[in-house]
């Protein structure tokens, strides 16, 4: 949701809460939610994101049902979804853009506590992983493998959707 604040500011974004079933092992980590997807209220809402069409490859799923369905198949394959920002300010879209001084970062340490059974995190995209490096791993003490992956925004035009879904498909899917 984006938030006007005192003396007409109205660049300044909230993230979502974290989508998470209590068996989840891997946790998917943005930055923080698009314009399209604050609009929506949804994760990855924009229409060419190719983060809902790689999550069905990767784990057999329709793209096309509905948001709380594929919520729904997300958790049944033990992944989570949140942002490393709880709140910044940000005109637009572009990570690029997000104001190093507004930062917040999500309380990190009270979700994996509530989450014991998480032992990887993937970054969608540079970003994430740069603010979540320097803004939450040196006040946690949890080990957990990180894995650095293609964004699956649609700014990010770099990388084929072959490229993304097979480094994705190999991150996402984890052995008990």
């Amino acid at each position: 949701m984006r938030t006007a604040q005192a003396g007409g500011n109205n660049d300044q974004v909230q993230g979502f809460a974290p989508v998470a079933g209590t068996g989840a092992r891997v946790l998917v980590l943005g930055s923080m939610p698009g314009v399209a997807s604050l609009r929506q209220g949804r994760y990855y809402a924009h229409p060419r994101n190719a983060f809902w069409p790689i999550a069905a490859s990767v784990f057999g799923f329709d793209p096309g049902l509905d948001y709380a369905q594929r919520l729904q198949a997300l958790q049944a394959a033990r992944v989570a979804l949140w942002d490393v920002l709880q709140a910044c300010e940000r005109p637009g879209s572009l990570d690029a853009d997000i104001r190093g001084d507004t930062l917040v970062a999500n309380d990190f340490a009270a979700f994996l506590e509530r989450h014991p059974a998480i032992v990887r995190v993937c970054f969608n995209g540079a970003k994430a992983a740069a603010l979540y490096r320097r803004h939450v791993l040196p006040g946690l003490a949890v080990p957990l493998e990180y894995m650095d992956l293609p964004s699956t925004s649609p700014a990010h035009a770099a990388a084929s959707f072959e490229h993304k879904l097979a480094a994705w498909n190999r991150a996402l899917k984890i052995e008990d």
